[in-house]
């Protein structure tokens, strides 16, 4: 889509679309004035790709450039439900007949996305900036 907005606006002559990964790769100019990259994962750090912004920002941003998006707020709560948790580790002892059981540990820390109830957060958010 973006190179619709681009031409929709006018701004396909003056605005130069680079995609790829910035390690890999030519910028056909020394400096940029911004940046704009889709970095964040997930509960914003995982799957991230910060450390790719931090390459093309040391490397390729000129004095006074901007990077977006600049802020971003992790939102924290706490939620207590004992049924999903239970699910999660119970599903691993029948899986279509076969005995995994020995998954749940790796499956215990990893971090879930999920669509939670109201009624399971027992705490008030708290947001990191």
């Amino acid at each position: 889509f973006i190179m619709t907005i681009f031409r929709l606006n006018k701004l396909e002559d003056t605005i130069m679309l680079i995609k790829g990964k910035i390690e890999e790769v030519r910028l056909p100019v020394e400096k940029v004035d911004v940046i704009i990259s889709e970095w964040m994962g997930y509960f914003l750090l995982f799957e991230s790709m910060l450390d790719s912004v931090l390459y093309a920002k040391n490397k390729y941003l000129a004095k006074g450039g901007s990077v977006y998006p600049d802020i971003c707020t992790i939102s924290l709560v706490a939620v207590s439900d004992m049924n999903k948790h239970a699910d999660r580790i119970t599903f691993w002892d029948d899986v279509y007949g076969f005995n995994m059981s020995c998954m749940k540990k790796a499956v215990i820390p990893e971090a879930v996305v999920e669509v939670l109830d109201p009624k399971t957060l027992i705490s008030d958010p708290c947001s990191i900036k």
